[in-house]
């Protein structure tokens, strides 16, 4: 299994129609702002979209942008759009994309990342731990939840 970077993919076609094949709203949402040219605009700048493959299979996404539904607010940045299909859950692969942003985060010097979602007991399992209560950008609640990154100098001590 691979973690690739659908942005600096070859075969960024063949993964917008393996997005394409996920049976949930927010899936089909992140298919369209990609498809349609808007995701950074929805997003922010630098945003990527991290696809775990094997082969020609997508087994799970997922994004580390600089906005997600929470907003307007401070809080920056957020892992979103997260899915795993459902024929492949159950084996924790989501946290082969969560280990690929955390070194990202930690090569940009960002010490806090985001989630918003309305699960309970599922992102705990990585790291993750509530924060807040919020409104999404339809005024629904949504819980916070926050995955500390730590620093390279505390790995040195």
């Amino acid at each position: 299994m691979n973690v690739i970077n659908f942005f600096e993919s070859d075969r960024q076609e063949h993964w917008l129609e393996e997005i394409a094949r996920s049976d949930w709203g927010a899936g089909e949402f992140l298919h369209s702002l990609i498809k349609e040219g808007n995701f950074f605009d929805a997003v922010g700048e630098g945003s990527k979209v991290f696809l775990l493959t094997d082969g020609d299979e997508l087994i799970s996404y997922c994004t580390y942008a600089q906005k997600d539904d929470i907003q307007p607010t401070e809080l920056s940045p957020w892992m979103g759009f997260v899915y795993t299909f459902p024929e492949r859950r159950g084996h924790r692969y989501v946290g082969m994309l969560f280990d690929e942003i955390t070194r990202i985060a930690k090569e940009e010097g960002v010490r806090q990342v985001y989630i918003s979602t309305n699960h309970i007991g599922l992102y705990e399992k990585y790291g993750c731990v509530y924060k807040t209560q919020m409104n999404d950008m339809d005024g629904e609640p949504s819980r916070v939840y926050v995955k500390m990154i730590e620093s390279h100098d505390a790995e040195l001590t």
